[in-house]
Order: structure tokens, then sequence, then C-alpha cells
């Protein structure tokens, strides 16, 4: 088995990254780049796949993910995809199953289960690209902007606890119209817009808990703007529950949805930030091949739900 790692030391810890550097040299089917970047990380992806390598390894955070994942795109039938997770975040590795350490998830490069997952592709006026996890709109997107690489290396996991403080004086109310498949423009007061193919986002915040990575839908939850007491009931929630079940949130499954709204919402797209609108996102279902860990699937939502509103 050939084996390309695509490796962010900058992700992790630095005893970590050399450990994990050190047992991916020692194997002599691996080939292990460092990127300079994620535009470079999405040419050497889409060449290491051209020249057939059997695994490609996202050795990094979720922004590295997003980088292969693209690399890969838009055919992605021929690569498989394995996570090895060094970031701050590391929101996919969950939806997966694959142990937070690195170290123990490189031993599924060996014996992890191969599963066939949805990615959902982006659409704006001018570009498109594709995501694998999360996209997360309005008030998550401001949080996203607010972050700095000093404040996440400052505050590591509670970094997103961090954005959000910053962000909560200057709450924004989006007129919001979405477009569900074919159906008619529904128009809505938001406060935060998700569109989930996986279940977590801002470091293991359940974001959609009910989201299943192989049931060709995705998962749009809504907070609708409110008073400041009834956002602050929702937050808690989400930190200690499961905020779907509050009069505030509503989820629908769909396989398109078109998103615009007034002021302009950006949307953190697996981390990576665009603000152009119209924004369209559709779920290509069963597109990519990826390694998860053993307890993938165990707990999750019953599949084919065509839609769902609360």
């Amino acid at each position: 088995m050939r084996i390309f790692v695509v490796f962010n030391r900058k992700a992790g810890s630095a005893g970590t990254a050399d450990a994990l550097r050190q047992r991916l040299t020692a194997r002599g089917d691996v080939t292990v780049y460092e990127p300079d970047s994620p535009e470079e990380t999405r040419r050497q992806t889409a060449r290491a796949k051209d020249e057939g390598f059997d695994l490609i390894v996202a050795a990094g955070g979720d922004g590295t993910v997003h980088a292969v994942v693209n690399g890969l795109a838009p055919d992605f039938g021929g690569a498989r995809l394995a996570v090895l997770p060094l970031g701050t975040g590391n929101d996919l590795r969950r939806s997966l199953a694959i142990p937070d350490d690195p170290l123990a998830a490189l031993d599924l490069l060996e014996s992890g289960r191969e599963r066939l997952i949805d990615v959902i592709r982006v659409e704006t006026p001018t570009r498109s690209l594709y995501a694998v996890n999360t996209a997360s709109g309005g008030f998550s997107g401001q949080v996203q902007e607010a972050l700095t690489e000093e404040m996440k290396a400052a505050w590591g996991p509670l970094a997103y606890l961090r954005g959000a403080a910053a962000v909560l004086p200057d709450l924004t109310d989006y007129h919001t119209t979405l477009e569900f498949d074919d159906g008619p423009p529904e128009r809505v007061e938001a406060l935060n817009v998700i569109v989930a193919n996986g279940r977590f986002a801002a470091h293991g915040w359940r974001v959609a808990s009910r989201a299943d990575l192989e049931d060709g839908l995705l998962d749009v939850v809504v907070v609708r703007y409110g008073p400041l007491f009834d956002l602050t009931e929702v937050a808690a929630q989400l930190l200690g529950g499961d905020y779907l079940e509050s009069s505030q949130v509503t989820l629908r499954r769909a396989r398109r949805v078109r998103i615009q709204s007034r002021p302009g919402m950006w949307f953190s797209i697996d981390g990576e930030r665009v603000g152009e609108e119209p924004i369209t996102f559709t779920v290509v279902p069963h597109a990519l091949r990826v390694i998860v860990g053993p307890d993938y699937g165990e707990g999750g939502p019953s599949p084919r739900v065509c839609s769902e509103s609360r």
C-alpha cells in the first residue's frame, strides 16, 4: 500500500507532531509532504491522487482535512482518505469516531474500516468548493472571523468560547431567505445557520446532533433571532445538551439549500471563510471513501429521512 501524508506540523504540539512524523517516516510505504499553504495542499493532494497513491492522509486540523478534500475533488472515486488529528478543533474526526490521539489514530491506517460518506458542493457566484463537515453562517461565522491564530495558540480548545464572547455584544439579525430543493423561498429572521454533513463544529460543539454522513441529505439548522434571554437558553442547551429541542431552533433536511441574507452572511466552510451570496449547498451522496474508527455509526440517526422540522 502506497500512502501519501499531508503533514501540517503547525497544527499540533511539537512533541506529538515529532513523534507522529517519526512513526510515519519509519514506514517504507509512506511519503510525507509538509505544505506551505492550503493551496499547495490542494495541488499536492491532486498530484498524489493522479499518481495512484492508495491512501491520502490528512495529518492536521480541520483546515488541513478541508484542503485535502478539495484536492481530491471533484472526482473522489479513486482515492481513500484517512485523518490523523493534530489541530485545535478536529471536529470531523469526532463524527468519524477516530481517536483524538493521532498516534492511536495511526493504527487505523491498517485496521480501520472503510465507509463511503457524503460531501457538500458549495457554489457562489464566483467559485465552487467542497465541504466534508459543516458550514456555519451568521453568528458562528462571526466567531470564526473573530478568531486569530494567536488566540487559538493562547486559548487552545477555549479559543472558540473566547471568540464567541467577543461577538456577543454585537449580535446581528439576518433577514434570511432559504430555498430547500425545489420548494418555494422561506424567510426567517436568523441569528445562525448551520449546513451540516457531520455533527460537530467549534471544538466539539454538537451543532447538528442528528446529522448522518451517509444519508444523502444536508441537515440545515437555523437559530432564530430573538431576545438575549432566549438565546442564552439556546447557548446553554448547545453546551450542555441538545439545542435542537429549543423552540428557537429549527431543523430541516434537504438535498440542496440556497441561502441569501441581508446583511450578507459570512459562512465558515470547514473553517474557510466565504462571504459571497447567494450561496448554494448541494449534497454529493456517497462520494468519498474514508477510514473510520471502531465506534463509527453507533447511536446514529436512522438514515434516509427526507425532511424534518420542529
